[in-house]
Order: C-alpha cells, then sequence, then structure tokens
C-alpha cells in the first residue's frame, strides 16, 4: 500500500513536470511520472473504499442512447398506441387535460342519444342508429387543430346562458345526409367528392339536420335546466368558428350516426364558460340531488318556524348613565323617564326593533296599539 506521503510527492512531481520545472527531460520524465502514478492507483484496485479515495470520489457516468432518453421523456413510439402516458409527456398532459367531471353531463347526452335516434329516424325515413362514442376534455385551440377537414360546422346560441357551444359534422356524415334526403339508393356507399366547396343543397340539408339535433339536445336539457339552443351560423372554415379562446377548457362529445352502410361522426363541443351557469347541476351525481339538504326537513322546519313563541319587550324610554351613577342605585333610587302618556312605545325582539305604538289599557291589562314599523337604525 503506497504512504499519503508518497501520495503527495508524486503528485506533486507530476505537477511539477507538467509545468515544465523539471529541466532533466520533461517528456521522458513526464511519462515514467504518469505510469507511477496510474501504478499507484492500480495497488487499491481490490478495495472499493480506496479506489474511491485515490479517484478522488468520482464515479463513472453512464451515457443514455436515444432510445432510452425517448423512453424517460414518454415519447416512445412503442407505447403510444395505449392510453396510457409515461415521463414528462405525461406530466404535460396530465396538466392539458385534468378538468372536473359532471356526472350529470353523461346523462344528459346518453338522453340526447336516444332523442336522436328517434327523431332523425323521422328526418330521413331511414333506419337511423345514433351512438356516443366518447366524452372527452380538452383546449379549445387543440380541438380546432384536430378537426379534419373538409367539415361543416355549425355554431349556435344557448340563449338562457348567453354563450355559445360548436357542432362539428364531418364529410362522410354530410354526403351520407344528402343521399338519403335525396333519395340515394340502399346498399351503394355515398359518393364523395373531395376538394370542392359545399352546394347551397348540401349546407341547407345539413342545416336542417342541425336544427333537429338542437331541438332534441334542448330538450334533453330540459329536466336539468330549461335553456334554448339557437341555430346561429354554418361555417366551413374553423378559423371563422372561433366561440372561445384557445386556451378554454371544452367538453366534446363524439357521436357516431348510422344509416344502414351510410353514416359519419358528429362531434358536439360545449365550453366550460358555456356550462357555468348550470355547473352546480352537472355536479349531481343523480337528478334530484341537493347536495346534502333534505327538502322534507326543511318544509317542517319552516312549518314549526310559524309556530314559535317569541318575547317582545315593550320600552317606554331608553336613558344613558354613568357606569357610577349605575353603582350608586339602591333600594328606593328613582329614575326619571322623559316618556309622557302621548309618547310612541318601542316592541323590540331581543334587541331587533320590529313595531312602534301607543301605550293604553284594555279590561284589566295594559295593552299597546301597533301603528307602524320601526326601523333599524344603520350603525
Amino acid at each position: 500500500m503506497v504512504s499519503p506521503a508518497d501520495d503527495d510527492d508524486l503528485a506533486a512531481q507530476w505537477e511539477a513536470a507538467l509545468a515544465g520545472e523539471d529541466e532533466a527531460g520533461e517528456g521522458d520524465d513526464a511519462d515514467e511520472l504518469a505510469a507511477e502514478w496510474e501504478a499507484m492507483i492500480g495497488v487499491g484496485g481490490g478495495d472499493d473504499a480506496s479506489t474511491e479515495v485515490a479517484m478522488g470520489g468520482h464515479e463513472s457516468t453512464r451515457v443514455l442512447n436515444q432510445d432510452e432518453i425517448d423512453s424517460l421523456l414518454g415519447f416512445d413510439e412503442d407505447h403510444d398506441e395505449g392510453d396510457g402516458k409515461s415521463g414528462i409527456q405525461a406530466i404535460l398532459n396530465s396538466a392539458l387535460v385534468s378538468y372536473e367531471r359532471l356526472p350529470m353531463l353523461e346523462v344528459v347526452f346518453d338522453r340526447l342519444v336516444r332523442m336522436m335516434s328517434t327523431s332523425l329516424r323521422n328526418f330521413t325515413s331511414d333506419n337511423v342508429e345514433v351512438s356516443l362514442d366518447n366524452i372527452v376534455s380538452l383546449r379549445f385551440g387543440d380541438y380546432l387543430n384536430s378537426i379534419p377537414l373538409p367539415a361543416m360546422l355549425s355554431v349556435f346560441k344557448a340563449e338562457e346562458w348567453d354563450n355559445f357551444g360548436l357542432i362539428t359534422v364531418d364529410s362522410s356524415l354530410i354526403y351520407s345526409i344528402v343521399d338519403v334526403l335525396l333519395g340515394g339508393r340502399r346498399g351503394t356507399a355515398a359518393m364523395r367528392i373531395e376538394g370542392r366547396p359545399y352546394t347551397t343543397i348540401e349546407r341547407n340539408l345539413v342545416e336542417r339536420m342541425i336544427h333537429v339535433m338542437l331541438g332534441d339536445l334542448s330538450a334533453a336539457f330540459e329536466p336539468l335546466s330549461p335553456v334554448t339552443f339557437r341555430f346561429d351560423r354554418l361555417e366551413t372554415n374553423p378559423r371563422f368558428a372561433t366561440i372561445s379562446r384557445p386556451s378554454n377548457a371544452a367538453i366534446v362529445a363524439k357521436l357516431r350516426i348510422d344509416m344502414e352502410d351510410r353514416g359519419g361522426r358528429l362531434e358536439l363541443l360545449l365550453p366550460y364558460a358555456t356550462l357555468e351557469p348550470v355547473r352546480e347541476l352537472l355536479l349531481q351525481m343523480f337528478l334530484g340531488e341537493k347536495f346534502g339538504r333534505d327538502s322534507i326537513w326543511e318544509t317542517h322546519l319552516a312549518e314549526e318556524l310559524w309556530m314559535t313563541d317569541l318575547d317582545l319587550n315593550a320600552v317606554l324610554d331608553t336613558q344613558v348613565m354613568r357606569l357610577s351613577e349605575v353603582f350608586d342605585l339602591k333600594v328606593g333610587s328613582r329614575i326619571m323617564l322623559s316618556a309622557t302618556p302621548e309618547s310612541d312605545v318601542a316592541l323590540l325582539c331581543g334587541d331587533i326593533p320590529l313595531y312602534r305604538g301607543k301605550m293604553g289599557r284594555k279590561g284589566d291589562r295594559i295593552a299597546i296599539k301597533i301603528q307602524g314599523r320601526l326601523r333599524k337604525e344603520k350603525g
């Protein structure tokens, strides 16, 4: 084992050799000192603690390859197919779409699906099946960027809530509706001609379908909160259908409409700002929930309050006295009141003034005839 003193001497000689202070054979001496220094370090190789001391506590580092870096950051393509995210991407995604859940809204959308199935069957005179794929929360700007074009975007307004919503009809559903309403044959897929603007007939037919859906949406919200959804305009460019700030949160319900071998997708977007007036109602777990309130007990309590006995105090006069004067009062002391037989008498319940009136007599009892209410003085 090399002593610490020898270790210090060799280190000093090595530094001197590097600095050029050793005048006899700089290159050869530097090589010999380097070899001797490495040999000295290798002497304690069997002992991990000695090696760590000799190396100055330095630990070896491992370089990650690109696959390991992608996996750490959550950008691994092999795992993107699943719903689970990991790494930094999971943290970012949780911050983007982690919004409160509205249980009653799912009930409203279930009612909408049942109503639309019946309404669209009457509208198209065909066998129509409407299904709810999923309900997601995301930012409004992200949704606009994800809309597959071409598509029709219908902007509607909730009159009572004074805000807007958005309905997106994809190209497949547009051509399917046009084909069905204009008498297309069953068993043949609707013809799709991409790369051209929608005609006036196509826009009018889709607008009629939107009116049917908005009527069903109003009926679906009816048990929860009466609201009227009014058709505002129809757009084909997402930039002109901006109804909220890009960073605002929104709820998107994705519906699938099947008409035997034809059909398409329809998406309903409601910003959280639109649902804010009925947010407390949408937080209910079931319809009629009162958030801990018992209506039966409230009714009973209100009825019993009317039967409650109260003590009213008739105040003839009030005086302000010093504390020393109050302590000087004895049996037989007199307090002179400034009230006269014509003075008003105040009726108080505790410290709350209620009525004013005149004092008199009825039979063998002293009575007060109420002449008006007393207003509580503002402090």
